[in-house]
């Protein structure tokens, strides 16, 4: 390589790592960096696929993709197999290699399904940091078959520059999820030191202003009072416990059975199998458990209710249910709170499965699979 083109791949590698350092978001970070990288290196086509821990793919950016590989929403970049994601998965992809024909494209032509611009093959480099791996990189360009083996050094280059910032991101967004907790916990501690010893303090002296008044009225009075901080009392100790879940170093089963409590609901609990699972699931499903067993007080005109956990090695399950007035709703139709809204996109957020079934009078049961 000459002298110029190894400064004109340095420069390259500066621009890149200059645009991944301002990142803070992944999904806008790729999208720029697969941008600028095509920019400087005059290729016309690229995706990256973030591929998790069980194999499945995601289509995290795309520049430029042939029209067959861009209609309907790029389907058929989201779904189906294809030799690259293979190769990741199978750990015989662990550099940049030069050329994988593209399955994808090679579908297109055979079925006939759309114009693919000339494209054929793609180079593809794993992005990774050090043992942690994340997906992958694919460039490529219209009838363009070889890459040089200087073209796939420096995109190997680039490749782990974008692993090293992938595993930035990963740290600064654990970052915020523990400072998030630790605020949560303040803000719970400082309810709890101050607003609730208040409201006890407020049902004690109204107490005391019952027993010490003599006319009815003044009596009525005090006990209204004595009634109302009572119910502030309750709310505010389940609002600390949704800011800091106490009894959840015991379990997800516990902590939800002791918030019921809380709430003056009678819970029956049932666990099927033993299994570890990951402390963002729990945290969801913490919060859902939350929302369904507030909505059983609120508005299922019933104080028993039922759960059962049900965990495997592939997934895990969260069902709720009570025999309460229950309400008409049919899976067509919208979902008529905001509380079910968020707990369905707190679902889907892990790439589960939300269900909830409820007639008049039949009760209501909102069950939660989540992958693990």
């Amino acid at each position: 390589m000459s002298e110029e083109a190894k400064y004109e791949d340095v420069a390259i590698l500066k621009e890149i790592a200059e645009l991944l350092n301002e990142g803070t978001d992944t999904i806008p970070t790729l999208s720029s960096v697969l941008k600028k990288l095509l920019h400087v290196t005059g290729l016309q086509t690229g995706w990256i696929f973030l591929i998790d821990e069980n194999g499945s793919h995601h289509l995290a950016a795309d520049e430029a993709l042939p029209p067959a590989l861009a209609q309907n929403n790029k389907e058929r970049m989201c779904h189906g197999d294809c030799w690259c994601v293979n190769k990741y998965n199978n750990q015989t992809l662990k550099k940049a290699t030069n050329i994988i024909e593209c399955k994808r494209i090679e579908d297109v032509i055979e079925e006939g399904a759309g114009e693919t611009g000339g494209l054929t093959h793609h180079a593809t480099v794993p992005l990774r940091a050090g043992q942690e791996r994340f997906g992958v990189l694919n460039v490529g360009s219209p009838n363009k078959t070889h890459f040089r083996k200087n073209e796939l050094a420096l995109l190997e280059a680039i490749a782990y520059q974008i692993g090293t910032a992938l595993k930035r991101l990963k740290l600064t967004q654990r970052e915020q999820e523990t400072a998030l907790i630790a605020e949560r916990n303040r803000l719970a501690r400082d309810l709890h030191d101050s607003v609730n010893q208040l409201l006890f303090s407020l049902s004690l002296t109204a107490r005391a202003g019952v027993e010490m008044s003599e006319p009815e009225d003044m009596k009525q009075t005090f006990s209204y009072i004595q009634d109302m901080a009572q119910e502030a009392l309750g709310e505010m100790r389940a609002l600390i416990w949704q800011l800091r879940p106490q009894g959840l170093e015991n379990g997800l089963v516990s902590a939800l059975r002791s918030y019921a409590e809380i709430l003056g609901l009678q819970i029956e609990t049932q666990v099927i199998g033993a299994t570890n699972i990951p402390g963002k699931v729990e945290e969801a499903l913490w919060r859902i458990g939350q929302e369904a067993l507030a909505n059983c007080k609120k508005h299922a005109q019933t104080t028993k209710a039922k759960l059962i956990f049900h965990t495997s090695p592939d997934e895990v399950t969260l069902t709720i249910k009570d025999t309460g007035c229950g309400f008409l709703y049919e899976e067509n139709l919208p979902i008529p709170s905001l509380g079910l809204k968020n707990m369905k996109s707190r679902t889907e957020a892990l790439k589960g499965i939300f269900r909830l079934s409820s007639q008049p009078g039949s009760g209501t049961e909102i069950q939660i699979r989540i992958p693990l």
